[in-house]
């Protein structure tokens, strides 16, 4: 039901729609309003106030609901409700909108919408001189014979001009020329441009005439096109073929082949086309010319057809005529002369010749030959000739003999072998020659040594290497060839040195120079050694030169470092004393160790493997000092034993170990030193039994020291007498092979350390001295880290 209603209610509107139209239509039945505006004006160009033509005031129009509605899908105008102005919405084109229609006129309507109201007007587009004129062909060619009248017309295509009224197309010029005029013909399409001709033409004078076409319009200033008329004249047979010389003379010698261009004859006709194209004949020839010669008729090309001889015919006279195609013709005369030639070359004929001659010999004969010409006067004289980049030269003779000889002693090792050309030429017209090829070989004499690449090589061999190990290889060249060439080593040793026989260590392949070592190498004994290899060749005699070869080992990680002190000799162990008093940070001992490795392989580092009580001792990492790592109390224990690793630094790296005994007092002074057990013994024993103890360790305590002192005392006197004072040395010399040539400040070859136990206050004091002189192979005396020398052990026996 509500569809319904809705229904009713549309029907009604559209029906009061429809009357308001019909209405605004009856109004807007008068006669439209008229304006105008200029084409191309920019977009929002003025171009009426429609106020006046609406009879309505400017608060009216927003009221009213103008607007103004054209024809298309475009809105070219624009309706401004707050002045009334009507603008333009877009640059407005005649010729796109009209064409060549004038005028040009846009109806649009004015709309008024309550109460709806309709006005008609008209836009009326001027037209601007926007236009140049335009000719579709920018080429125009005529075709005009030669043979055309003065007075005959050309009718010329007309050029375009979208423009109209006095813009369009208004007059045409023609460039200037002396053989055609222009006139203008009305018609209904415009002005027609016509040429006419006032010159006969001349094909062979001008064959084309190219001339401007000019079309102006009226507007100011005023626009133009052009065109290129371009006159092409047609040809007509008035010319006959000319021949550029009248009588050629040529020469041709005997034995000329068979298809010898002998001459070239050539017209021309100033005609084209058919009346242009010229052949050629022989005119009036006798047999005996046709027989020997031909001539192309195209191109006037005369060749021979058999082989001339002078002895029978000297000269030959041939006319030869030329015809166009419209039969008109000219002729020429072609007068051969046959030339005598010298038509026999030279010969050479060999007497000697050696192929092979040695090196630095002077003024050696290589060849005798001797040379002819069966020609006479100057065909039959000779020149004889060798190229001038080689050492050899030609010597005359008697009756035409050469020689052939060296100008300088030859070089093989420069150049081994030469080819000579030897050139014999006459004096005829044409040259004639003849050319005999020599291969000259410089045979070698032993006069160059052998080269080594190096004066000297430098070889690096890593220790411990196997056997029969290839270290390198040195290389000799040698200039000359064959045996000469051949080159052979041998080693240079050194006098025999029963520290360092160099036969036993290296070996030298004789034939290509590779060197090889004997057995393993061992840097800790032999860093590097030098030797010397000698090349010589096989000449005869053998000539041979020497080089040095240096030979370094490479150290290898080879060696675990070794413990200087504390002594690892399987006797009692060492005990270092340390007082409970001590500070933190306080030298217990220090553990010194060499490694007999060198660089890397010897820098040794110290770690604290193992410890009675963790954390009260320390072992510094670069110098082995054993310290203490806190303050001493009562609690700790009386007895350690640490264990430290010392490392190197090689790879894969070494190790060694050692173990210190160290034992805490209460001062260097106390008479004894108890041990937990005993004194737990003390406590549970009686007084007497206590002092029994006490009396028989104080003389056996006694009697040691005596013992001690003597030893010592005899050992000094020893010393002195040897070395005029000083302590003595216990013996005990380290192992030879322990040797540091790094300088990194670790012990160096072997040391004796000497130990001097002195009295007083009733204390022993331990003490490190200075190290003795070693004695490693007289290889100098070296650095050692000496041990603490505040260091003190206190030793009393009861």
């Amino acid at each position: 039901m509500e569809a319904g209603e809705g229904k009713e209610r549309f029907l009604k509107q559209r029906q009061v729609l429809i009357f308001f139209v019909l209405l605004g239509m009856a109004q807007a039945a008068t006669e439209p309003r008229h304006y105008s505006v200029a084409e191309e004006m920019e977009s929002g160009s003025f171009v009426a106030n429609l106020l006046k033509d609406l009879g309505l005031e400017v608060d009216e129009l927003a009221a009213r609901g103008a607007r103004v509605i054209s024809k298309g899908k475009k809105t070219r105008l624009h309706f401004d409700r707050q002045t009334g102005d009507l603008l333009l919405n877009e640059k407005l084109d005649r010729e796109e909108l009209c064409g060549l229609a004038e005028p040009c006129v846009l109806p649009f309507q004015v709309l008024l919408e309550n109460p709806l109201q309709f006005f008609q007007a008209e836009l009326r587009i001027r037209d601007i001189n926007d236009h140049s004129p335009v000719f579709l062909d920018k080429e125009i060619i005529l075709k005009i014979s030669e043979s055309i009248t003065p007075g005959t017309t050309f009718l010329i295509e007309r050029a375009q001009d979208l423009d109209v009224g006095s813009n369009s197309l208004q007059s045409y010029t023609v460039s200037p020329n002396s053989h055609f005029r222009l006139t203008l013909q009305d018609s209904p399409d415009g002005i027609l441009p016509q040429l006419v001709l006032d010159k006969a033409l001349d094909r062979e004078e001008q064959a084309e005439i190219r001339l401007t076409l000019t079309a102006l319009d009226g507007g100011t200033p005023p626009r133009t096109g052009t065109a290129l008329v371009r006159i092409e004249v047609l040809d007509v047979n008035d010319n006959a073929p000319e021949f550029a010389k009248r009588f050629y003379e040529v020469q041709v010698l005997e034995n000329s082949p068979i298809g010898f261009l002998v001459a070239t004859v050539s017209a021309s006709d100033l005609d084209i086309g058919t009346y242009g194209e010229i052949s050629y004949v022989f005119s009036q020839a006798s047999e005996d010319i046709r027989k020997t010669f031909q001539i192309n008729a195209k191109s006037g090309e005369l060749f021979l057809t058999q082989k001339l001889d002078f002895e029978s015919t000297q000269t030959y006279t041939l006319n030869i005529q030329a015809k166009d195609g419209g039969g008109l013709s000219g002729s020429c005369v072609v007068f051969v002369q046959v030339m005598d030639l010298n038509d026999n070359p030279p010969e050479l004929i060999m007497s000697t010749f050696i192929d092979h001659i040695p090196e630095n010999l002077q003024e050696t004969i290589i060849a005798v030959f001797r040379v002819s010409d069966p020609d006479s006067g100057d065909n039959g004289r000779m020149v004889c000739s060798i190229q001038d980049d080689l050492p050899f030269f030609l010597k005359p003779s008697v009756e035409n003999f050469y020689t052939l000889v060296t100008n300088t002693a030859l070089d093989r090792e420069t150049r081994a072998q030469y080819n000579i050309t030897i050139t014999v030429t006459d004096l005829g017209t044409p040259r004639l020659k003849t050319q005999h090829n020599l291969t000259v070989t410089v045979s070698d004499v032993n006069d160059n040594a052998p080269a080594f690449s190096q004066s000297s090589y430098t070889l690096r061999v890593r220790e411990n290497n196997s056997p029969a190990l290839h270290i390198g290889s040195v290389s000799a060249t040698d200039r000359d060839a064959g045996a000469n060439a051949q080159v052979t080593y041998s080693l240079l040793l050194p006098p025999h040195d029963p520290h360092l026989p160099l036969a036993s260590l290296v070996s030298i392949n004789a034939d290509n120079g590779q060197l090889f070592a004997l057995r393993a190498l061992d840097y800790e004994a032999l860093q590097a050694f030098e030797f010397g290899v000698r090349a010589a060749d096989r000449g005869s005699p053998a000539l041979s030169s020497q080089a040095l070869v240096r030979v370094l080992v490479v150290d290898a990680n080879d060696n675990a470092p070794f413990v200087l002190y504390p002594l690892q000799n399987g006797s009692a162990p060492c005990t270092e004393l340390v007082p409970r008093a001590a500070e933190a940070g306080y030298l217990v001992t220090k553990v010194v160790a060499v490694d007999g490795d060198s660089g890397q392989n010897a820098w040794l580092s110290y770690q604290l493997l193992k410890a009675t009580e963790p954390g009260l001792f320390s072992v510094w990492a670069h110098n082995g000092e054993v310290r203490t790592a806190r303050l001493l109390s009562e609690r700790d224990a009386v007895k350690h034993r640490l264990l430290v690793l010392v490392k190197d630094n090689g790879e894969p790296p070494l190790s060694a170990s050692v173990t210190l005994h160290v034992l805490l007092v209460d001062g260097f002074s106390q008479p004894y030193l108890p041990l937990p057990d005993v004194a737990a013994a003390e406590a549970r024993a009686d007084p007497l039994t206590v002092y029994l103890v006490i009396a028989l360790a104080s003389v056996s305590s006694l009697f040691l020291v005596s013992v001690l002192v003597f030893v010592a005392v005899r050992l000094c006197r020893r010393s002195r007498a040897a070395s005029g004072g000083g302590c003595s040395v216990p013996e005990g010399p380290f192992a030879g092979h322990l040797v540091d040539v790094s300088g990194t400040g670790t012990l160096s070859h072997s040391y004796q350390y000497e130990v001097c136990l002195r009295g007083g206050s009733g204390t022993g004091e331990f003490k490190f001295l200075k190290p003795i002189i070693p004695s490693f192979l007289g290889l100098g005396e070296e650095r050692i880290s000496e041990g603490n020398p505040n260091f003190r052990d206190n030793f009393e026996f009861n």
